[in-house]
């Protein structure tokens, strides 16, 4: 894989470093056939050719964490590169990816921001069909509120493991905040939430009265995560609103980077809709 760590100056979080991740493996400038004596390399590789581009999965890390732990705690280069899929992780420490009241507009850069940027200076294929969002913990209710608020960007969302931060259970929510200082200095004035796009019930409930197209949407954790409760009454205010979703949890594993790595190879390798191929020029 090509790996890069790029830092630019953002107009919603200031500076921010950001993982982007490249297939390289099973491209050459030869366009020929892999004579490695490795059978499992013995492959058609795709050419390169300028303007090429890829589908791309914006993967959205845990509370505190950074852009650079989910590649170094698990597998998911190698996963990436088997299905010919970018990766692109910011770093968005402790935000929860919501717009705080009186600091950094992680959801704003996240949906309005990021994609451009990466459209702009990367191969990242346009379009919604080519563009998915994924997260894990923290990280999974970034992707479950980019799935409800912004169903236009993504062709799939993935949540795994969400517990902290947006949640269909809104009364949920506010009890969190009530007592977690980090969110409370996300979500200032919780008064405000009921009814507004932090609100993710609300959120919800209006998709559902104006028919909108929702993107694929998968919900997963494991039986034994702390969590798994917050998950299920997610999983379970979805089916009472009528969406459509496919839904996992894993025997005997926890919130822990056995079940994330695990569902990660899933993910990319079942689960969402990619073409794991290159897209070149003349396909636009």
């Amino acid at each position: 894989m090509g790996v890069l760590r790029y830092n630019y100056r953002s107009d919603f979080m200031m500076n921010v470093d950001i993982t982007i991740v490249i297939p390289s493996m099973n491209f050459t400038v030869n366009n020929t056939i892999s004579r490695s004596p490795n059978p499992a390399e013995q492959a058609t590789k795709y050419p390169y050719i300028p303007g090429m581009k890829f589908q791309t999965v914006y993967f959205l890390h845990g509370g505190g964490d950074d852009d650079t732990l989910p590649y170094r705690y698990t597998s998911l280069e190698r996963y990436a590169e088997e299905n010919n899929v970018m990766l692109v992780t910011p770093c968005l420490v402790d935000t929860f990816y919501a717009d705080a009241e009186l600091g950094w507009k992680a959801f704003s850069f996240l949906t309005e921001e990021l994609p451009t940027v990466i459209q702009s200076n990367f191969p990242s294929a346009t379009g919604r069909e080519n563009n998915f969002l994924v997260g894990f913990a923290m990280g999974g209710n970034g992707a479950l509120a980019g799935w409800l608020r912004r169903p236009d960007l993504y062709a799939a969302c993935v949540d795994l493991s969400g517990g902290i931060g947006f949640t269909l259970d809104t009364q949920g929510l506010l009890n969190q905040i009530s007592t977690i200082k980090k969110l409370q200095k996300v979500f200032t004035d919780p008064e405000k939430i009921p009814g507004s796009d932090n609100d993710m019930y609300a959120v919800a409930k209006r998709n559902i009265e104006n028919n909108v197209d929702m993107p694929e949407f998968f919900l997963a954790s494991g039986a034994e995560d702390y969590i798994v409760e917050r998950v299920r009454k997610d999983r379970d205010i979805l089916r009472k609103l009528g969406y459509k979703f496919t839904y996992a949890e894993e025997p005997g594993l926890g919130h822990d980077w056995h079940f994330w790595d695990m569902y990660f190879e899933k993910v990319l390798s079942e689960w969402l809709p990619l073409k794991r191929r290159p897209i070149y020029p003349d396909e636009d």
